[in-house]
């Protein structure tokens, strides 16, 4: 159940983080799914360990971290589509 609870979190960050960023992340909801692990780690590296906590994540540097990714992947997603 707590794989699950994580899943549920994760995809609820990389979709706020979408929101918040206003740009979409591709994937859809793995992709979103994605971005939240992703981005819960970076955030980890570079916020560490503070905030509250919900399904094994820190929310708030999670938040940040998923908001860096989605800048970072939506540009190099332009960038390929210029050089296509």
């Amino acid at each position: 159940m707590g794989f699950l609870w994580a899943l549920i979190i994760g995809g609820i960050i990389g979709w706020l983080a979408g929101l918040i960023a206003g740009r979409d992340i591709p994937g859809g909801i793995i992709g979103n799914i994605i971005a939240g692990f992703i981005g819960a780690w970076l955030g980890s590296l570079l916020l560490g360990q503070w905030g509250p906590e919900a399904g094994g994540f820190y929310i708030i540097p999670a938040l940040i971290g998923a908001i860096v990714l989605v800048f970072v992947v939506s540009f190099v997603m332009k960038s390929m589509r210029k050089h296509a």
